[in-house]
């Protein structure tokens, strides 16, 4: 296989004016001329070993970042909103979209929200009679979707409250030591006969939590209580960063880094990284080991992104019942949908019909990039005899070059290019042609249609 060359233009700027060095005086550490490292962040080369070298030696840089950050994440974006059916042929060469990612990606990041305005205005005219005559009728943008694009561009790792969660963790068990926290504060915990998993009274200093919640999510919930209490300023001087362009995006933010402070807090960075190589990353094992859930161990996993302390790089998604992908992060090349369901092939959807046991799947999608994929399902019961119960799959994977390192590979013949299942993002971006599962012609292709003829589909993809 051709070794891929790396152009990184915008990243070495970044990292350039991190450190705080001007183009002459970082040519020199680097011993290069200052037309080649111009040359270098104007993509007009690829960065050369001896850079990357000489980074790593000259500044202690983790040399991954050159090859992450936002690049892949606004390609997949961008091909996807290009897929609305808006554009018709208008999609772009992938070199080109590439290319944007690089060198532009404020410009990349100005389109994608110009798509997003204009799928919420389309969904709000599609509705408009039911929001005529009501004071909320304006165009509003959704919050719930400017934090998830927060985290996603985040890397969904935050380092300053990764490092804060990791100082609280204690020698001994973590919800005896979260009680004990929350006691020195002058906070009660009590367990109440309630569905409502946690609830603080800022008077009483009660806090009451779901007796009906299993011993896990309870210890979760006292620590994502501490994140309120204990945290407050560092996570409104984070959000004060994010610069969210509504107060009901920055509330669901706040809860969404208090509960990645619980999370961090029961599964310390460093604690749990060593457990993962130790335990070949069995979810079981670190559930156990930690006190945790196997949704809650699968999403630590990715995020696992620490600079010069990096785990596996994983994807994750939860998905519901009707396909909707609920949670989704990649740190992998792999990038999900932003609109609908995912690739009806990707064993996540099996995971319902198997309750309680963990599905194993070789994949390749069509850039020719092969995954091992996990996926099990996850029932959330209501605590009681006919409370409804919520019912989720989730998936973690990584790329196959990674299967050494996974339990979950022992057994698989990794060799074999017939074990390794086709999937794709979504059918509109998808460029296989015989796919069995294909719900809608893809937009990059020119299609055939023969009336005396009928094959998997109805229609023939060029």
């Amino acid at each position: 296989m051709p070794v891929q060359k790396l152009y990184a233009g915008a990243k070495l700027r970044e990292i350039r004016g991190r450190i705080g060095l001007t183009q002459k005086d970082f040519a020199a550490k680097l011993g290069v001329s200052l037309p080649y490292l111009n040359q270098m962040e104007n993509n007009n080369r690829p960065v050369s070993t001896t850079v990357v070298l000489a980074m790593a030696q000259e500044f202690g840089l983790d040399v991954t970042e050159l090859t992450t950050g936002d690049s892949e994440r606004l390609v997949s974006d961008m091909r996807e909103a290009l897929a609305d059916a808006i554009f018709a042929d208008a999609m772009p060469p992938l070199a080109d979209l590439r290319l944007t990612a690089s060198n532009a990606p404020a410009i990349a990041r100005a389109f994608l929200e110009l798509h997003r305005a204009y799928r919420r205005t389309h969904e709000r005219l599609a509705s408009l009679d039911e929001a005529l005559g009501r004071e909320d009728s304006r165009l509003i943008a959704s919050p719930w979707d400017e934090v998830r694009d927060f985290f996603h561009y985040c890397d969904n790792y935050i380092d300053a409250v990764d490092r804060a969660a990791e100082g609280l963790a204690p020698a001994g068990n973590i919800a005896e030591a979260a009680r004990a926290r929350l006691d020195a504060r002058g906070v009660r915990v009590e367990l109440a006969d309630t569905e409502t998993l946690r609830r603080y009274d800022p008077k009483g200093r009660v806090l009451h939590l779901s007796a009906r919640a299993a011993a896990q999510t309870q210890t979760f919930q006292m620590l994502l209580q501490l994140a309120l209490l204990e945290q407050d300023k560092l996570i409104e001087a984070t959000l004060d960063l994010a610069r969210f362009h509504s107060d009901e995006a920055r509330s669901i933010a706040k809860i969404g880094l208090a509960n990645y402070y619980a999370g961090a807090a029961l599964m310390p960075y460093r604690a749990f990284l060593a457990a993962a190589q130790d335990y070949r990353h069995d979810l079981e094992r670190l559930a156990a080991r930690f006190g945790a859930s196997i949704e809650q161990v699968a999403h630590r996993l990715s995020t696992l992104q620490r600079p010069g302390a990096k785990g596996l790089p994983f994807f994750f998604v939860r998905v519901d019942q009707a396909g909707t992908i609920t949670k989704r992060h990649s740190a992998t090349r792999l990038q999900f949908a932003r609109f609908g369901g995912a690739c009806p092939l990707w064993n996540v959807y099996r995971a319902f019909e198997t309750p309680g046991r963990f599905l194993r799947q070789l994949a390749e999608t069509p850039d020719g990039v092969r995954y091992i994929n996990i996926a099990r399902d996850i029932s959330k019961s209501g605590g009681r005899f006919g409370a409804p119960v919520r019912r989720y799959a989730i998936a973690l994977g990584c790329e196959v070059r990674h299967a050494p390192a996974l339990v979950y590979a022992d057994g698989l013949d990794l060799d074999n290019a017939a074990t390794y299942e086709p999937i794709g993002v979504s059918c509109r971006i998808c460029e296989r042609r015989n796919c069995h599962q294909r719900s809608v012609p893809p937009l990059e292709r020119r299609l055939t249609i023969d009336p005396d003829a009928r094959g998997v589909l109805p229609y023939e993809v060029g």
